[in-house]
C-alpha cells in the first residue's frame, strides 16, 4: 500500500497543480456558461417549479439517449425509487430482495411502503448481485404457491428484487431476471449511478419492469438534485406522472386529488440545467473513460490492489473510479484515507454494509460472505471529468 500512496499521492498533487486547485473531491459536476444559459433562460421565463418546457426538453432528450420508451423525471433518486415500488404493486409486509452493497435510499424507499428489505450477496468483481448465490437461496428458502414466492421461514411473499448497478458497471442483469421469471419476482434496476453505461448495447435501468436514474450533484450529469422513471409500459409510465405530480387530476381550475399522490416532479428550473448537462454527456463520458486509463497505467504493477474495470459484454460509463484492496483491513484502508484526507485528496470508502445500519438490522438476509470480505476493501478514488483531461 505504500506503493500505491505514493504513486496516486504524486498523481493527485500534479493535477491539483495543473489545474491550480487547493482540493479533490470525490467528483464534481461540471459547470459551464452553457448551464448558466440555460438556467438564467429558464429564470427569465418565470416557469421554475414542476411547469414548463425544459421538463419536457430534458425528458425527451433521455428518451433518446437511453432509448427508453417512457420517462417521468423526478425530484430526486429516491424519490424515482419510492414509485417504482409503487408501480410495480410492493404491500405492506412484504419481502423486497436488495443487495447488501448499495445507498441507504435503496433500503429507505422499501420501508416508505412499509415492506421488507430482504437482503442478498454480491459478486467480488462488480459488486452486483451474485445469480449463482441467490438462484441457490431462493432454492432452498422459498417456496412458490399459485404463482407466488414465500420466504418459507418468515412466510411472507418475496414480490421482487432490485437490481443495483454500482459505480456504473453493470450486474448480471440478463442472469438475474431470469432467476427473477423462475421465482415469479418483479425487476426494478437502482441505475442511480449509470447513466451512459450499457449491458450488450441496451442501456442499463432498461431491462427490467421499471428502472431509475439518479441526478444529484455528484452523478456523470447533474440537475442539482434529481432522478427519472423508466419504463418501457405506457400504463406505469402514465400511473408514474400521476403519483409524481400530487394525484392531481387535470382541470382548468379545481383542484381535485382522487388518491394519495407525491410531489416528486422534477422542477423546471433543475430540467434546464439537465438539458445543458445532458448535451455535454459524450465529453463526459470520454474523459471518464480517459482517467480511467491514467489509473490504469498508475496502478499497472501494483500487486496488492485492483483497478475496477468494465465487466464483459457492458460498458461502463466509470463514473466513480474504484479500487479493491487484496486485504480486508479496516486498519490498512482507514491509513490509506488519512493519508489522502490529509493532503486534501478526498478518496472515500464504500457504504457501510445495509444490514449493519442500525435501522436494517432486523431484517432478513442470506449469507453475505463477499459482502463482508469486501467491506473493508474498497475505496472510491477521485474521480471528476476534468482529471481525464
Amino acid at each position: 500500500m505504500n506503493l500505491l500512496t505514493e504513486k496516486l499521492l504524486l498523481f493527485f498533487n500534479k493535477q491539483k497543480k495543473n489545474l491550480k486547485l487547493s482540493n479533490l473531491v470525490l467528483h464534481e459536476p461540471s459547470i459551464t456558461n452553457i448551464e448558466n444559459s440555460y438556467v438564467t433562460r429558464c429564470l427569465e421565463s418565470g416557469y421554475v417549479s414542476t411547469i414548463g418546457k425544459y421538463v419536457n426538453l430534458f425528458e425527451n432528450k433521455l428518451k433518446k439517449f437511453t432509448k427508453s420508451k417512457y420517462i417521468i423525471s423526478t425530484a430526486s433518486g429516491t424519490a424515482a425509487l419510492h414509485i417504482a415500488l409503487k408501480l410495480i404493486g410492493i404491500k405492506k409486509d412484504e419481502e423486497v430482495l436488495i443487495p447488501t452493497i448499495s445507498f441507504v435510499a435503496t433500503a429507505n424507499s422499501i420501508l416508505y411502503e412499509s415492506a421488507v428489505p430482504h437482503f442478498v450477496d454480491v459478486e467480488e468483481n462488480n459488486f452486483g448481485v451474485d445469480p449463482v448465490k441467490l438462484d441457490k437461496y431462493l432454492k432452498n428458502n422459498s417456496i412458490i404457491k399459485k404463482n407466488v414466492c414465500f420466504n418459507k421461514k418468515t412466510k411472507k411473499k418475496i414480490s421482487a428484487i432490485i437490481v443495483v448497478h454500482v459505480f456504473g458497471h453493470a450486474a448480471k442483469i440478463e442472469q438475474i431476471i431470469k432467476i427473477a421469471k423462475k421465482y415469479k419476482l418483479k425487476v426494478i434496476e437502482d441505475a442511480a449511478e449509470s447513466l451512459g453505461s450499457f449491458f450488450k448495447s441496451k442501456h442499463l435501468g432498461t431491462f427490467g419492469d421499471v428502472g431509475i436514474l439518479s441526478f444529484n450533484g455528484n452523478k456523470i450529469i447533474t440537475t442539482g438534485g434529481g432522478g427519472a422513471i423508466l419504463t418501457k409500459s405506457k400504463y406505469l409510465a402514465t400511473r408514474a406522472l400521476k403519483l409524481t405530480t400530487t394525484s392531481k387530476i387535470k382541470h382548468k381550475w379545481e383542484y381535485i386529488h382522487d388518491e394519495l399522490g407525491y410531489n416528486y416532479r422534477m422542477p423546471n428550473l433543475n430540467s434546464a440545467l439537465g438539458l445543458a448537462q445532458l448535451g455535454k454527456i459524450h465529453t463526459f463520458l470520454r474523459l471518464k473513460k480517459k482517467l480511467f486509463k491514467k489509473y490504469s497505467l498508475i496502478l499497472k504493477n501494483i500487486n496488492d490492489v485492483k483497478l475496477v474495470s468494465q465487466p464483459k459484454f457492458s460498458k461502463s460509463n466509470f463514473w466513480l473510479q474504484t479500487i479493491v484492496i487484496k486485504k480486508n483491513s479496516k486498519k490498512i484502508r482507514d491509513k490509506f484515507l488519512l493519508k489522502m484526507h490529509k493532503n486534501k485528496i478526498f478518496a472515500r470508502p464504500v457504504w457501510s454494509l445495509l444490514h449493519k445500519q442500525k435501522h436494517l438490522k432486523k431484517y432478513p438476509k442470506m449469507n453475505l460472505s463477499t459482502a463482508e470480505s469486501l467491506k473493508y476493501r474498497i475505496i472510491n478514488l477521485p474521480s471528476s471529468p476534468y482529471l481525464g483531461n
